[in-house]
């Protein structure tokens, strides 16, 4: 194994979801743990998790009717500043990789194709896919449901686990690729506007 393909190890699919899916047995027992590190590879994919486990737990609380109206404001804040934490460590998982391949000397030719979507991006994506299959998971053990309530939550796991297998080949494959200068890698910078009050018409508004 060369020593890149070793430095990009933390990003492997398979890796990843067998994380995923441990994080999100665990934080149902104890709650999401929120890493010291977020700058390492590690660092930055549990992160990702950590603002997605968050972000979805917090969506389930404003839509409960039973919430008062503070309550539901105090989540919706919480839920843009996890978006944008979410969207950020997107971004720096881009530039960490980006930077590697820079060090390793690859150099695609300018008319390499370039992937529509980032090695960030499809990773949030299956942090994501991860939360669900456990959810649906949970919904085939519920004992107040009927047999065909079960049958769709089973049929459902099965739609995503594929969904979660093609992204991590995705991955794998757009790493690959990256490595052989058979793509060319480009960081998208998010620019969100509405959490800056430099940019933002609401935060800035007199």
């Amino acid at each position: 194994m060369s020593l890149l393909s070793e430095i990009l190890i933390p990003f492997k699919g398979d890796r990843l979801i067998e994380w995923y899916h441990d994080l999100n047995e665990l934080w149902h027992n104890t709650g999401p743990i929120e890493p010291e590190d977020h700058h390492s590879p590690t660092g930055m994919t549990q992160t990702i998790h950590y603002c997605n486990f968050t972000l979805w737990h917090l969506e389930d609380e404003v839509r409960r009717a039973d919430v008062p109206a503070p309550k539901v404001v105090e989540c919706k804040r919480l839920i843009d500043l996890h978006n944008q934490r979410r969207n950020d460590t997107v971004e720096r998982i881009d530039v960490w990789i980006d930077n590697v391949l820079k060090n390793a000397n690859i150099e695609p030719d300018a008319d390499v194709e370039m992937n529509s979507e980032t090695p960030g991006s499809i990773i949030d994506r299956l942090s994501i896919v991860c939360l669900k299959i456990y959810h649906m998971n949970e919904q085939q053990e519920r004992d107040d449901v009927d047999s065909e309530h079960k049958k769709m939550a089973k049929m459902r796991v099965g739609i995503l686990t594929e969904q979660r297998d093609d992204l991590s080949r995705a991955l794998d494959k757009l790493i690959l690729d990256l490595r052989q200068a058979h793509k060319r890698h480009k960081i998208y910078r998010q620019f969100k506007m509405y959490n800056d009050p430099r940019f933002s018409p609401t935060l800035n508004k007199k």
